[in-house]
């Protein structure tokens, strides 16, 4: 029963997730309230380590969540529910673009598509700094390198390391 609710929740994820591993925040904050596969701190930890790890956001956060409701077969049943959409419609899109891409229609639909892909992206950001900015150390932290972010157009894996080790040195 799990495994086919974990497959359906995920593939639902991956269906309507346009525009990349932020945009599943949303869905996975409302999974975190439907179900008690993980909570909604444990939510900003697994983004934590999915942010942390090598691949996609959404696969890295659809394998945690998977393997903490049921194990290593829950882990492999999310990831390929969430990943099948994507592969469907890609194989789709693939053929059909080099059709239609100059359809004023397919051009209407993808500028409608891409305001809403940022609106997903950002309401993913209320519950993230709300359970998140607890602290004004936190809060110190967030706008330190919000502004080092803006200053020095380093890799996010620089400000990924620097948090890390500001973390460690004041034991957060």
């Amino acid at each position: 029963m799990i495994y086919g609710l974990l497959f359906f929740e995920f593939f639902k994820i991956g269906l309507f997730a346009i525009g990349g591993g932020l945009v599943t925040i949303p869905f996975l904050f409302n999974l975190a309230e439907k179900y008690d596969w993980f909570s909604r701190v444990e939510l900003i930890n697994m983004m934590a380590v999915a942010e942390s790890t090598p691949g996609p956001l959404g696969v890295n956060m659809a394998t945690y969540a998977g393997f903490n409701a049921a194990s290593i077969s829950g882990a492999l049943i999310s990831t390929v529910g969430l990943v099948l959409p994507s592969f469907i419609i890609i194989v789709i899109i693939a053929k059909l673009m080099s059709k239609y891409s100059c359809n004023t229609r397919v051009k209407d639909f993808l500028s409608g598509v891409r305001p809403a892909v940022i609106a997903l992206i950002l309401w993913a950001g209320i519950p993230l700094a709300q359970t998140s900015l607890t602290s004004d150390i936190n809060i110190m932290i967030f706008v330190g390198i919000l502004a080092a972010m803006r200053v020095w157009k380093k890799s996010p894996v620089f400000y990924i390391i620097i948090a890390a080790l500001i973390g460690i040195a004041l034991r957060l």
